[in-house]
């Protein structure tokens, strides 16, 4: 049994994480995926298959705020826009999903900064 290069362990996790993570139109989950330069956040609702909302550090809403921040910096900005869109599409309450990553730095700070603009899970 050899070792798992990291992305192929990074999609087995995932894949024990989404048999116990499921979306719903009244809770739908909160979807992270992590890059070496970037992070991106989807709501999704998985039994339409829909994303409700998404936020990156690419989106023009927060491109000027993250000129010049660390990268957990920058997950919190992406943190909160996700938040007030969900909050604004009426979405109150989310699952988490980590995509397969450690609840631990940029993954964590985004969840924190999400829960601090209102939304729950």
């Amino acid at each position: 049994m050899g070792k798992d290069k990291p992305r192929e362990a990074r999609y087995r996790r995932h894949a024990r994480v989404r048999a116990k993570v499921e979306g719903t139109t009244s809770k739908p989950r909160l979807c992270v995926f992590r890059s070496l330069n970037h992070i991106y956040a989807q709501v999704i609702d998985d039994s339409r298959g829909h994303t409700l909302t998404s936020a990156s550090t690419l989106d023009p809403e927060i491109k000027s705020g993250v000129a010049g921040k660390t990268k957990t910096g920058e997950s919190e900005l992406v943190g909160s826009l996700i938040a007030k869109q969900a909050l604004s599409e009426g979405i109150k309450q989310v699952v988490f999903d980590r995509g397969g990553y450690k609840y631990h730095g940029r993954v964590k700070v985004l969840a924190e900064a999400a829960r601090k603009e209102g939304l729950k899970f």
